[in-house]
């Protein structure tokens, strides 16, 4: 295996690693997603130019079981929220979506970025 090692000028130059952005939404599910994405896009205003960009979306299973006893339809919404995250927003990646198995809030939207400097 050949492994690519930087040297700690290269790591400098990087960029420094910003604290990362974290939002909870709780509620109805569509609209957890549109507060999710008006959070993203806020974010990414606020973080302005940057090296690299990741998003991480949680969702809690058991708030999201609650949800669907409740009446909420998780389709057509998620996908299209989905859809949108990937084309909308310049992201070089699609957002990373964990699935937790812990009770909490229902969508947790983590933005975590390097500087450019």
């Amino acid at each position: 295996m050949n492994r690519s090692v930087r040297s700690p000028r290269q790591r400098a130059n990087a960029g420094t690693l910003g604290v990362p952005l974290v939002w909870s939404f709780d509620g109805v599910f569509a609209t957890c997603l549109a507060d999710a994405e008006d959070a993203l896009r806020r974010a990414i205003v606020q973080v302005g130019d940057v090296a690299s960009i990741g998003v991480l979306v949680e969702l809690s299973l058991p708030a999201l079981k609650r949800r669907v006893a409740a009446g909420d339809a998780i389709q057509p919404a998620w996908g299209l929220f989905l859809e949108r995250l990937g084309s909308r927003y310049g992201l070089p990646v699609a957002p990373r979506v964990r699935h937790v198995r812990r009770a909490g809030p229902l969508a947790t939207l983590v933005v975590a970025y390097r500087s450019l400097e």
